[in-house]
């Protein structure tokens, strides 16, 4: 099968015939239909951050396809399912963060496209217990997406408490920012859309932004701060920088929400600010299986849109270059 392999960290990608993956017992088979672009795959393919991947390996972990075998302990029905491979490949199931409903916190779990194989290729296998079923009424192409891009900002805006009427800012609109600006509105949030490229802005306008500034023009803390003040605000840019200014945004009472790991970041969180104003911060990773069964039944109802232009995977290393450059609006898709 055809595979975009990353061979060494910092260097370009590989597409390459290896073998298909033979399913363990307890895997599936998974004939490859789409596999979305994540900036996490960049960092992955850098080595950019401490726990680092094993070379060589494949990354993706917006992977949807039709499941063609499936190893012993897994029954034979599952054949022609159409599933998700997610970022969370499997966990232990038995410890306390498993039980809880915290499965992406679990200590032993193992994550598509870094510890182990992902989808950019043509087959993948993947734990049966952790892929998710994607329903008839979304198309593959929609689902990648979905599968990370629309979860992880999905589990953001539950994890910053998001109710309606409060004023929600979101700092860095493309292929998560658009998701996050729809589910947003959707708790019933203002929404201000923050980032440095208009184009992105006017999308996030068109897909339900109450307001949109454009940073590199206007300084977001005093923008945000004429409107009232953040409840929440969501950093899904890979900046360092950011963080600050969208802390710096929040009202008292706020809550800041950090999605993206700029590699080696950090911002100084000021004390006295934070214990007076009661401000929280807040990590969210991404989601559970149970909040991507709700991303998809949400999309299925009509509730969101997903904005993605179609890739092939021989353009993997063009598809990272136009990622980094910022030339590209929202989200990258290979089709197989």
């Amino acid at each position: 099968m055809k595979a975009a392999v990353v061979t060494e960290f910092g260097k370009p990608l590989v597409v390459k015939d290896i073998p298909v993956p033979t399913p363990a017992p307890h895997q599936v088979l998974v004939k490859m239909e789409t596999c979305g672009v994540c900036h996490t795959d960049i960092h992955a393919a850098q080595g950019d951050w401490p726990a680092k991947p094993t070379v060589p390996f494949v990354p993706g972990h917006e992977g949807i396809g039709t499941i063609e075998a499936v190893g012993s302990q897994v029954s034979k029905e599952r054949i022609g399912e159409r599933v998700a491979i997610a970022w969370l490949g499997s966990a232990c199931g038995e410890c306390d963060y498993c039980i809880s409903g915290w499965e992406t916190l679990c200590l032993k779990q193992q994550n598509s496209g870094y510890s182990i194989d992902g989808a950019y290729a043509e087959y993948a296998v993947a734990d049966a217990g952790y892929v998710v079923r994607v329903p008839e009424g979304i198309t593959s192409f929609d689902a990648a997406p979905l599968t990370c891009a629309g979860l992880t900002t999905y589990k953001a805006v539950k994890i910053g408490g998001v109710t309606p009427t409060q004023r929600v800012a979101i700092f860095g609109i493309g292929g998560l920012g658009h998701m996050a600006v729809q589910y947003a509105k959707i708790a019933g949030g203002f929404v201000t859309a923050v980032d440095i490229e208009d184009e992105k802005l006017e999308l996030a306008r068109e897909l339900g932004a109450d307001h949109i500034v454009n940073s590199s023009t206007t300084d977001p803390v005093e923008a945000i701060h004429a409107l009232g003040g953040a409840d929440v605000a969501i950093v899904l840019a890979v900046n360092p920088t950011v963080f600050d200014q969208a802390f710096k945004s929040l009202r008292r009472g706020g809550r800041l929400v950090c999605v993206s790991m700029p590699a080696h970041g950090v911002f100084p969180v000021p004390i006295f600010d934070t214990v007076v104003g009661g401000i929280s911060v807040l990590g969210s990773i991404v989601g559970t299986r149970e909040d991507l069964r709700e991303v998809f039944a949400l999309h299925a109802a009509g509730r969101t849109t997903v904005s993605a232009v179609s890739r092939k995977l021989d353009e993997v290393n063009e598809c990272f270059a136009d990622l980094m450059a910022g030339r590209v609006t929202a989200r990258q898709v290979f089709e197989f």
